[in-house]
């Protein structure tokens, strides 16, 4: 009897779970709901706790292999840096990071490469807590800025690089053109995305759409660029030096989605360190998560690489122009 009563009220809390879930998605609505967020999960360090200093998917390897969830995303980073041929640049070189989040990524490009790193996000408290992380004798700063406007003038920097800040992004071809504009000529722009299956060849299916929607209006996503899709914009802009090169990184993040979720299992001080408040919180993020993992096991998603040099000849009457265009 009691067995019985204990599987009904699991069946009764995941039920309600389920509705509560679908009744209070978190849509895009502006740059202010997607701030108000990360700076919520910020301040109260959950995601931090469970996710390190980097907001952003791990690197498995090629093929896939067990790994520590922190390391992996570490590795990312670098894994990132070798396949554009960061690696090869000299010290010194200039680093925007656009949607830095704690700046994870800046600190290891500035430390373990002797780069010059800016880091952009649109939390004040992503930036206070990366420059709160940050030694000072690294050559990393951060500030709150908005990617669909930099503050930047043109030809900045010599290196404009991006994780997964895509999907937050309404105007995917701002986006595109404006890390473009601040790049110096010459210069290599290299980004990470999660992106959707290319609808325009293969629309989303009876069952694709649904969890499309949720993948959206859970974690505050106007939409997913596909892989084609983005890569068509950039060279759109007429600034890039040919065409840009992609990649498919699915399989070697794909081990992150579940890994994430078995990092509250394995970590059970976040329990005691966050309360059941945090707790709550924290286990919201399980469907959204499985879902994803969904996504992108099923071909829904691909996690895309973007990698493109700026054009080298450009006049500056027309970069003006470009930039003006971009800006009006």
């Amino acid at each position: 009897m009691v067995v019985y009563f204990a599987l009904g009220l699991i069946a009764v809390l995941l039920v309600v779970g389920t509705i509560i879930y679908l009744a209070t998605p978190r849509s895009y609505e502006s740059s202010s709901t997607v701030a108000n967020s990360y700076d919520q999960w910020t301040q109260d360090g959950i995601l931090e706790f469970y996710w390190g200093e980097h907001i952003h998917l791990g690197h498995y390897g090629s093929p896939p292999r067990r790994k520590d969830f922190l390391k992996a995303k570490s590795d990312f980073v670098h894994e990132m840096a070798r396949w554009a041929g960061l690696d090869t640049l000299p010290r010194g070189t200039t680093v925007l990071d656009v949607g830095c989040g704690i700046g994870g990524s800046s600190r290891i490009l500035a430390r373990d490469y002797g780069f010059s790193t800016t880091g952009i996000t649109i939390s004040p408290q992503q930036v206070k807590r990366a420059g709160e992380l940050t030694p000072e004798n690294l050559t990393a700063k951060f500030q709150v800025d908005d990617a669909l406007d930099l503050s930047f003038p043109d030809n900045s920097f010599d290196v404009v690089w991006s994780i997964e800040a895509g999907p937050h992004m309404p105007d995917k071809e701002k986006y595109g053109a404006e890390m473009l504009r601040v790049l110096k000529p010459g210069g290599i722009l290299v980004v990470a995305d999660w992106n959707q299956r290319d609808d325009r060849r293969k629309p989303l299916n009876f069952w694709e759409k649904p969890v499309m929607r949720q993948l959206l209006d859970q974690w505050s996503h106007p939409s997913f660029s596909s892989i084609e899709g983005f890569s068509e914009q950039l060279e759109a802009t007429g600034l890039t030096d040919g065409q840009v090169t992609t990649a498919d990184w699915t399989r070697e993040t794909l081990p992150s989605w579940l890994d994430s979720i078995w990092q509250g299992i394995i970590r059970p001080k976040g329990l005691v360190q966050f309360g059941f408040g945090g707790f709550i919180k924290s286990l919201r993020e399980v469907p959204t998560m499985l879902l994803m993992r969904l996504a992108f096991g099923a071909g829904l998603c691909r996690f895309g690489m973007f990698k493109a040099r700026k054009i080298n000849n450009l006049p500056q009457s027309q970069q003006s122009a470009v930039g003006e265009t971009i800006n009006a």
